[in-house]
């Protein structure tokens, strides 16, 4: 073993110790420079080098030669005179162009082997087969795509002459003939069809030194041909449904320009294909932001967006998403509503609807679900009240089922194949309330119909007509209803002849009637004919038992509504429903449990305390004010009830600023009930 010592740790030492370090016959024994911080010192001990600033003497360390890399004449001329005459010494000016030509060798060597890689990578990366020979005939280059299609592996053909290994080549030949050999259909062994090209290989001086075959399997291409020929039936059908739909389509590729537009889309936006196709997607915005645009950025679909479209500025609704092809965003597709045929088949379809409330009601008893005392003699009551023409009156707290008793009333009369007309006598004013009930004849206000209208006692004729809030109705109003009552005939507006009616009447109200005869609001003798079958029916409060039942049935309506799987009430938040006073009686409930339905997971089956509002907060807090006013203001209870109740009611105005909806819905009752109490309060408010 060769024994070495450098001295001098420059950038050339650096390159002789990677060198020198290589080979196993060759031990490096130490590395020396003035420099503990030199390259060549970093380097040597990071590969366990012994290391030294000063060059000790070495006649004993067997050092068999001594290579310089530096010109420092102090060290060089020590190592000078403490060598021994059996070392041998390469100085600096020798050994650093043989260093620097070591260097560019294996800067050389790398580079053709990268280029030899990249060669081997290319040539196996290629989807056509490569096949080349050298003069003799001998395969020098077989790829993988050649492996692939010939089913011979390159180790097995590569040295062989070609026409031992191919079978049916032609290489040998295109090396005798210098001629080249383009596309060539060929059939191999095993039936594969292949188009082939053969060439000479020829050196700078023109003499041919190889040949090379390059060919691919034509079957990938024709079924190419047909996978083509199926997308573009593909395309045509698409058109063709697209086209055939009711609904305007538009389709933008992943840069957002228009691709595909239907025949529907040009009517909505009055604009031709001309205009669109190849256009961005925003040339038909007429005001609005692009949704097409937004679907391309975050690849998410986008549903009901409101714009306008078009010259003749077309409001419409949009929804767009986003087309993925194997992961990767190809464009989107959008379809357009126009909300002015939207609007008009919505009117028709309130139309039909209110026909149908007018002329049907929906309950029956076996809907009413209860079986407390109280409530189950409501239901007695109601059932021998049906039997018979008399009018009933409805009496209970808002949310208590009134209109739920009306219509299993009606529909188990002799009438229930008749009209059941509901009208709310609280929701409209006195003059509208008085045409919609009693008709009018022609001319007999301005607005009025040509040919006049039948009221909707005539229209409830043979029928049920449910007077909802009678207790709601003006003086003069109660007066007209008071004669339809005792005469059973009524006089439209602006007429003179009485026309008779059979109608069965049914009223609700939540007003004391009694004290509101006390304070003159309501007339004495139309109570006593309102009041022939009176029934009231308890609030929630005081049929705690039914709860669970009305629980177990306001869960199932609202699976089937929202989707959801709830099979039961979990037994705490059951008892925090049934320790609840329920102001708002069943309405309440079923906003409550609602609620609390939409706020639990879809995976939850089990409806559980903490779904549920803080129902028992509510209502201390409500007793404690109500108990505050009724001691400080000597009133009595029911009238501090009011009173809570006016000031709970301006406090939720005032914290939704005045929006009715959400006061309601804060309150957990109804919009109509909200309108109901500020009518109510409204007299006090003028004052």
């Amino acid at each position: 073993m060769q024994r070495i010592l450098i001295a001098g740790a420059n950038e050339p030492a650096v390159a002789l110790i990677d060198l020198l370090h290589e080979f196993d016959q060759i031990q490096v024994v130490a590395v020396i420079d003035s420099d503990p911080h030199a390259p060549g010192m970093i380097a040597a001990r990071d590969l366990g080098i012994p290391t030294a600033t000063e060059f000790p003497p070495f006649r004993e360390q067997e050092v068999h030669i001594i290579i310089e890399t530096t010109t420092d004449t102090a060290l060089t001329g020590k190592l000078a005179r403490d060598e021994n005459d059996q070392t041998i010494r390469i100085p600096a000016k020798l050994a650093l162009p043989l260093i620097q030509q070591f260097r560019d060798q294996k800067e050389l060597i790398a580079a053709l082997a990268q280029r030899e890689r990249a060669f081997d990578t290319m040539v196996n990366s290629t989807h056509d087969a490569i096949i080349a020979v050298d003069e003799q005939g001998i395969i020098t280059l077989f790829n993988k795509a050649a492996e692939r299609l010939m089913g011979i592996d390159a180790a097995d053909v590569i040295g062989t002459h070609v026409t031992a290994s191919i079978p049916n080549t032609r290489l040998h030949l295109v090396l005798e003939s210098g001629v080249s050999e383009l596309n060539r259909e060929q059939l191999l062994a095993d039936q594969t069809r292949i188009i082939t090209n053969r060439m000479p290989v020829r050196s700078e001086d023109g003499q041919i030194v190889g040949a090379v075959a390059v060919f691919r399997d034509i079957t990938e291409a024709i079924a190419l041909a047909e996978e083509v020929t199926e997308l573009k039936e593909v395309k045509s059908m698409l058109q063709a449904v697209i086209d055939c739909s009711n609904e305007a389509i538009s389709v933008v590729d992943a840069n957002g320009i228009g691709q595909l537009f239907n025949p529907e889309y040009m009517r909505i936006t009055g604009l031709s294909l001309a205009d669109v196709v190849g256009k961005p997607a925003n040339v038909d915005i007429a005001e609005g932001e692009s949704m097409h645009y937004q679907v391309l950025k975050t690849q998410k679909a986008v549903r009901g967006a409101r714009m306008k479209l078009g010259q003749k500025r077309k409001d419409v609704m949009v929804n767009v998403a986003p087309v993925m092809v194997d992961g990767v965003l190809r464009g989107s597709v959008g379809v357009v509503h126009d909300l002015s045929e939207i609007k008009k088949l919505t009117e028709e379809l309130e139309k039909a609807r209110r026909i149908i409330r007018k002329l049907e009601a929906k309950y029956t008893f076996a809907d009413i679900v209860g079986k407390s005392e109280p409530f189950q003699t409501a239901i007695e009551q109601a059932k021998t009240a049906a039997q018979t023409p008399a009018t009933v009156l409805l009496r209970g707290e808002s949310g208590t089922g009134k209109e739920l008793f009306a219509h299993a009333i009606h529909n188990d009369s002799e009438r229930k194949y008749s009209q059941f007309i509901r009208v709310n006598c609280a929701a409209l004013t006195e003059s509208l309330l008085e045409s919609e009930l009693f008709g009018y004849e022609p001319g007999a206000f301005t607005g009025a119909l040509r040919g006049g209208k039948r009221g909707l006692f005539e229209e409830a004729s043979g029928g049920t007509i449910f007077l909802d809030e009678i207790g709601e109705l003006s003086s003069s109003m109660q007066v007209k209803l008071l004669r339809v009552l005792q005469e059973r005939e009524i006089v439209r507006v602006g007429g003179t002849k009485a026309i008779p009616i059979n109608v069965r009447v049914i009223a609700a109200t939540h007003v004391n009637l009694e004290s509101a005869i006390a304070k003159g609001v309501f007339r004495e003798d139309l109570y006593y004919r309102l009041n022939v079958v009176p029934i009231h029916i308890p609030p929630l409060r005081q049929r705690r038992e039914d709860i669970p039942l009305l629980s177990v049935q306001l869960i199932k309506r609202y699976n089937e509504e929202y989707g959801r799987k709830v099979e039961q009430i979990d037994p705490l938040a059951l008892q925090s429903l049934c320790d609840y006073d329920w102001p708002g009686n069943v309405r309440e409930l079923e906003n409550v449990l609602g609620r609390a339905i939409i706020n639990m997971k879809y995976s939850e089956t089990i409806v559980l305390l903490n779904h549920l509002p803080p129902l028992q907060k509510r209502q201390q807090q409500t007793d404690s004010n109500v108990a505050a006013m009724s001691i400080e203001g000597n009133l009595t209870l029911k009238e501090a009830m009011e009173e809570a109740e006016k000031a709970i009611i301006q406090q939720a105005l005032a914290a939704c600023k005045g929006n009715r909806t959400k006061a309601a819905n804060q309150l957990g009752i109804s919009l109509r009930s909200l309108y109901y109490k500020l009518e109510k309060m409204e007299p006090e408010n003028k004052t």
